[in-house]
């Protein structure tokens, strides 16, 4: 009997162990499947979402779902932006209404998406990361929210003129092709650059820039929120490492994950370089542990 005792013993063991070893088996199976597999992209002031183009092929290809939000009112080609202006319904347009109007796109998604987004569009997604409605976040070259100083001459430079702090904001900004020269493609050639310059330039928002200023761009760094890269390029003028350097070591919650990446060679126009693939893929892999 007391053998017969110690095998039911032994075999439930087994049983056991056997349950669950298949529930572990299936839990990871559902949690490498419960991964998102949709992408949000989130673009700069100043361009056209068309400056995702090849990410969105990219991403694609790799099983995502890639969305590519226009702004509202910036739902052409550049060109045909550039020969609205002055667009009086643009010129309205603020952080507030564009935070909210991505916040709206997301929210409709069947899963929370990973929101990569580049310039205005990183500030944007370090808004909602908060928010507990994204997966993961990744901001490109991102401008600064509220609090984080630009403490760089280049920075300051870029940005004077879209702010337009003595003039009006009831009509929308164009960047010239010299200041475009200078906050988006300095180190390429002029051909290059009115290349770019021709493909991506759009009209913006003077009270969108301006919002940067104002707690719309705030971010509460103490929060905890969902996994956070910030990538930045050791060329860009509008936005230096350094400053990207500041807002990530801003983050402080010992909770959340927030990590600090810097490319070489990268000036403000990240997404249309020759290298862009090389950033896409770093990005792809980092999103993959997450």
């Amino acid at each position: 009997m007391k053998t017969k005792s110690i095998l039911v013993k032994t075999a439930a063991v087994f049983v056991a162990l056997f349950f669950n070893l298949t529930v572990f088996s299936q839990t990871q199976k559902s949690n490498s499947e419960m991964k998102t597999k949709t992408i949000v992209l989130i673009t700069g002031a100043f361009v056209g979402s068309n400056s995702w183009e090849e990410w969105k092929t990219y991403y694609e290809s790799k099983g995502y779902k890639v969305i590519v939000p226009d702004y509202p009112h910036k739902d052409a080609d550049p060109a045909t932006l550039r020969n609205r202006k002055p667009d009086s319904a643009l010129a309205d347009l603020t952080l507030e209404e564009l935070t909210d109007y991505y916040e709206k796109i997301i929210r409709q998604q069947p899963e929370k998406p990973i929101l990569i987004g580049h310039s205005l569009g990183g500030m944007i997604t370090q808004i909602l990361l908060q928010k507990n409605i994204a997966a993961a976040g990744i901001a490109i070259h991102s401008a600064p929210p509220k609090g984080i100083f630009l403490s760089k001459w280049s920075s300051l430079k870029s940005i004077w003129s879209p702010l337009s702090l003595f003039g009006s904001s009831k009509k929308t900004y164009m960047m010239s092709f010299k200041d475009w020269q200078y906050a988006f493609t300095n180190g390429m050639t002029e051909a290059e650059q009115r290349a770019t310059y021709e493909k991506y330039a759009t009209p913006e928002s003077v009270k969108l820039i301006r919002g940067g200023l104002t707690d719309a761009a705030k971010v509460d760094f103490k929060k905890y929120h969902d996994p956070l890269l910030i990538v930045a390029g050791d060329k860009d003028h509008f936005f230096p490492p350094a400053i990207n350097y500041k807002n990530y070591k801003k983050y402080t919650n010992p909770n959340a994950v927030t990590e600090y990446k810097v490319f070489e060679g990268r000036n403000h126009n990240v997404l249309g370089l020759p290298t862009w693939k090389e950033n896409a893929e770093y990005i792809l892999n980092w999103m993959s542990k997450y």
